[in-house]
């Protein structure tokens, strides 16, 4: 072809075609850069700043999950109909497109952190391990004992640990109440407040929860037939000022301290909760097994056996100790 015979409209023709075919190539290489791999060699949970799609750019840059940001910028911005992009702390996969990062800014739940608060634990306890934390903010005081419900909580980067602390407190309060409303007829407990108290002490009798039923069944027996509970958890509680209610050893003089949690010293529940009860807990104590036992003993392999009178008690005993030989 002779381009010099060609018209002036000709040439605008070829010209109009060689721009469109650039911008198709062009176009085909944007394609390609916005749906293929991207260079985040693994998984990782990126905080998504405040800002314009440049901060956001910026991150993903420094974090290695982008290494074409003016197409990820032009991307962003030709798709910005679909939702704006969210500051969060948010998890990407391994290679990542562009593609797929902008679906997970726009759409993508934030990463969820935990925090566990085992059952039996006091409030000074539970303060320590909110505190302790990584993923949260702030600081808590001790809660109040018996306060917490013992399970595990979410919560997003950042959460106030008085937020965590708040829920916790609510669902023991929930869970209290609805176990309350639903408690067996014949418990000899006033309030919400003794099955929470006779809960904590049934908490950390036994780590077997076949076993709370029947330890919940001996503490009312007593309860009804006007005999201490003497349960150890109490003087626990009473010789470490609050700090605990297991794990420890108790001497004579332990036995002997005159603390109105010491059960030992008073007949009757004590004051208040010694530890933070489960759930299972406070159903025992509201739905105690059908039995007339008034004393147990341990057995030495975490379970405990049962006696209704003093005299099966003392074989028991007897029998626990030979097994120690």
């Amino acid at each position: 072809m002779d381009v010099k015979k060609l018209s002036a409209g000709d040439k605008i023709v070829i010209a109009l075609l060689a721009l469109l075919v650039l911008f198709r190539l062009a176009v085909m290489l944007a394609e390609n850069s916005v749906y293929s791999p991207g260079p985040l060699p693994n998984s990782a949970a990126l905080v998504i700043p405040e800002g314009d799609s440049v901060a956001v750019m910026e991150v993903l840059r420094r974090n290695g999950a982008i290494d074409h940001p003016g197409v990820f910028l032009a991307a962003a911005y030709f798709t910005r109909g679909q939702g704006p992009l969210h500051a969060a702390e948010l998890f990407f996969p391994a290679h990542a497109s562009i593609a797929d990062i902008l679906g997970i800014l726009r759409y993508g739940a934030p990463v969820q952190h935990h925090v566990t608060i085992p059952e039996g634990l006091t409030g000074t306890e539970i303060a320590k391990i909110l505190n302790a934390a990584p993923a949260a903010s702030g600081s808590v005081p001790a809660p109040a004992e018996g306060s917490v419900l013992p399970q595990t909580y979410d919560f997003t980067l950042g959460t106030k640990r008085e937020a965590i602390l708040q829920r916790a407190q609510k669902a023991m309060q929930t869970g209290l109440d609805t176990a309350w409303a639903q408690r067996a007829p014949a418990v000899p407990l006033q309030s919400e407040q003794q099955a929470l108290i006779l809960a904590s002490i049934v908490q950390q009798e036994t780590p077997l929860p076949a076993e709370l039923p029947q330890i919940a069944a001996v503490y009312e027996n007593r309860l009804a037939i006007g005999m201490k509970l003497q349960a150890d958890p109490t003087v626990i509680y009473a010789a470490s000022n609050g700090a605990t209610s297991g794990g420890q050893p108790i001497s004579h003089a332990d036995l002997a301290n005159p603390s109105a949690y010491n059960t030992y010293a008073h007949t009757g529940l004590p004051p208040g909760p010694i530890c933070a009860p489960g759930l299972a807990a406070i159903q025992a104590v509201l739905h105690p097994a059908p039995v007339k036992a008034i004393y147990f003993v341990a057995t030495g392999n975490g379970g405990h056996v049962f006696a209704d009178d003093f005299a099966a008690q003392l074989r028991n005993i007897a029998a626990y100790r030979d097994a120690k030989k």
